[in-house]
């Protein structure tokens, strides 16, 4: 545990901690990778942050093998959120591989659906005590435990889920992907695109405070689905707007709020948030 002080509240009585967590009996069968340190503040160094961290592979294969030791809420989630990303998702066969190495050097076998069944009535009493606080919203235990039969179809057999096809591109439109592009936007902006990140992640629509062009104010209710840039330089997301039951292209610096609301949706189109 480390003692630090820092800008917030630096005379303060109590000192923050942080608590860091050494491990010494894995496995790590790839090599590991420098990636990106999301940072969206003001203070970020000239060329970024960078980390020593496992390829997504690698945390892949972790949390399933977690998964198969101790069935967690946070495990669950996790793996199915790491499923989902079908833009990063590995191969089958590369995981499983993965997952193999790393269940044999703990001396416990490659899981499969059967043998997590019986811990389901533990992660479901523990789904909210466990994961409610550290969210904007959580989703029933059930949302993403109904998703493992797709997960294991693929692991095992290869399977690819059936994924909808994603709305057709403008011609001067550039899809977004990944979490830092270095866009010009200020806080409030960025704050409103992590929430509709995450309700697209899990599936939860979002209820926008929306200025059109013409300078009127409305709230929207949506699906978001992807971000996309023209070469006039607007950055658009691409919604589905359920009041008027259409897809609309919304500029991302006209939206003032954005929240989590509790409404899921089955896409209509493939997030590429």
């Amino acid at each position: 545990m480390i003692d630090r002080r820092g800008p917030v509240s630096p005379q303060g009585k109590t000192i923050p901690r942080i608590k860091i967590d050494l491990i010494a009996d894995e496995r790590v069968v790839m090599p590991p990778v420098f990636s990106n340190v999301y940072h969206p503040y003001t203070d970020e160094p000239t060329g970024g942050i960078q980390a020593l961290t496992y390829t997504y592979e690698e945390a892949f294969g972790e949390k399933v093998r977690a998964l198969a030791e101790r069935t967690r809420p946070r495990d669950l989630y996790d793996v199915i959120n790491l499923f989902r990303n079908a833009a990063e998702r590995p191969a089958a066969a590369v995981l499983m591989n993965i997952l193999r190495l790393k269940c044999e050097f703990k001396d416990i076998a490659v899981p499969c659906l059967g043998d997590l069944i019986v811990h389901r009535p533990d992660l479901e009493a523990s789904w909210q005590n466990m994961l409610g606080h550290q969210l904007p919203a959580l989703l029933s235990a059930d949302s993403f435990w109904d998703e493992l039969p797709a997960f294991f179809a693929w692991l095992e057999g290869g399977v690819e889920p059936s994924i909808p096809a994603a709305y057709a591109t403008g011609f001067d439109e550039t899809v977004f992907r990944g979490r830092s592009f270095n866009l010009p936007l200020k806080g409030p902006v960025l704050s409103s695109l992590e929430i509709i990140r995450f309700g697209a992640s899990n599936r939860l629509c979002i209820e926008l405070d929306y200025l059109d062009e013409k300078g009127t104010r409305s709230k929207r209710l949506v699906e978001p689905y992807s971000l996309r840039k023209t070469k006039l330089g607007d950055i658009l997301l691409h919604i589905h707007d359920l009041d008027k039951n259409a897809h609309r292209s919304l500029r991302l610096d006209r939206i003032e709020g954005a929240r989590i609301t509790t409404q899921t949706y089955n896409p209509r189109y493939q997030i590429e948030l």
